[in-house]
């Protein structure tokens, strides 16, 4: 029996959930395992409502359950920041999620705007630290307001942190047993403090622990260019937390965009959360046009995560199967409603 937390969130998150929910429904009776859900009413109207953004309960609460499902965070009326850091980086944080995972995998049937690319060639996946780094909120100002404000905000990287998010990484590679290469992004010729602990923790864990994986390294900028020239050079990557917001934007993009792509906030040891990367897309609230294909891939990540890699793959394979029936991935682009594709892919799993 597992317990999911499910926080449907703001604008079109409460219809994406709904549909990934549908999904999840379907491929439980398919497979034969029990689960159990809980709403939970965080986000932006709980706010304007409450004027608190998350009760002080509310780490320990989501701490009882096996999974958190989460819809999208983001409200017109409420000023950007306060909910993303009130709920988003405080969950990560104080469960101590320091694993973000994000796949970039272009199904069939799916437009992506790289020339002569296709789902060949674009699959891999990115590993990215967590709880760290510049989103520490470490700084501060000084003289501010006056023409000599300063404006000080600092990376900080634990070696537990980084071997963490490291070994974790290596681990995957070998899990995943595609080219059994994993490549660390970073900015050693610059940033000579922080990436030189990344490259250390990255060569020194590679050497002693992991010596089938291949190692490899590239600059930032140069990852986000062969991404797009390249993308078939990549198995894992593996990089810090500013880094990987960035570049798995970039590869939100190559997948056919933010319709498609999904991400886990993970906690190996403890409890994860599963979101579409997409956002709230508060203008099209209600309209049941929104693609949920990212909330239904996010559903699949959450299985595969928790222990029912069957589940997880009877779902891909019934996204792959609606992708092809569909029109496009926009929003009121796909030639069927909201509601239509989530009964498209929990047919696909029945």
């Amino acid at each position: 029996m597992y317990k999911i937390a499910v926080l449907p969130g703001d604008g079109t998150g409460p219809e994406v959930v709904a549909e990934g929910l549908k999904v999840l429904e379907a491929v439980a009776a398919k497979v034969g395992f029990k689960y159990e859900t809980e709403t939970f009413d965080f986000g932006g109207d709980r706010y304007l409502r409450t004027n608190e953004v998350l009760p002080e309960s509310a780490t320990k609460d989501l701490q009882q359950f096996d999974a958190i499902y989460l819809g999208a965070i983001g409200h017109p009326d409420v000023k950007p920041g306060i909910l993303e850091k009130g709920i988003l980086l405080k969950l990560r944080f104080e469960l101590d999620q320091y694993i973000n995972l994000r796949p970039v995998k272009l199904y069939p049937n799916v437009d992506t705007p790289l020339k002569d690319k296709g789902p060949e060639q674009i699959d891999f996946v990115v590993v990215r630290e967590n709880t760290e780094g510049i989103y520490t909120g470490v700084g501060g100002f000084f003289k501010k307001g006056t023409p000599d404000e300063v404006a000080i905000q600092e990376s900080v990287n634990t070696r537990k942190g980084v071997e963490r998010c490291i070994r974790y990484a290596y681990e995957y590679t070998q899990r995943r047993n595609k080219t059994n290469t994993l490549t660390l992004c970073g900015k050693t010729n610059v940033l000579t403090f922080a990436m030189d602990l990344w490259e250390r923790a990255f060569n020194e864990v590679g050497e002693s622990d992991y010596p089938d994986i291949k190692r490899d390294y590239a600059h930032v900028d140069a990852i986000c260019m062969w991404m797009v020239k390249n993308p078939e050079w990549f198995d894992v990557i593996v990089t810090d937390n500013i880094f990987g917001d960035i570049i798995t934007d970039l590869g939100a993009m190559i997948q056919g965009g933010m319709g498609i792509a999904a991400g886990g906030n993970i906690n190996p040891h403890g409890v994860s959360m599963f979101e579409p990367i997409g956002g709230s897309a508060p203008k099209y609230t209600g309209q049941n046009v929104i693609n949920p294909i990212a909330a239904i891939e996010a559903c699949r990540l959450m299985l595969d995560t928790i222990g029912e890699p069957r589940a997880a793959d009877i779902i891909q394979k019934a996204v792959v199967a609606t992708l092809g029936k569909m029109k496009g991935v926009g929003a009121g682009k796909m030639g069927f409603s909201t509601t239509e594709v989530g009964d498209l892919v929990a047919e696909a799993c029945a």
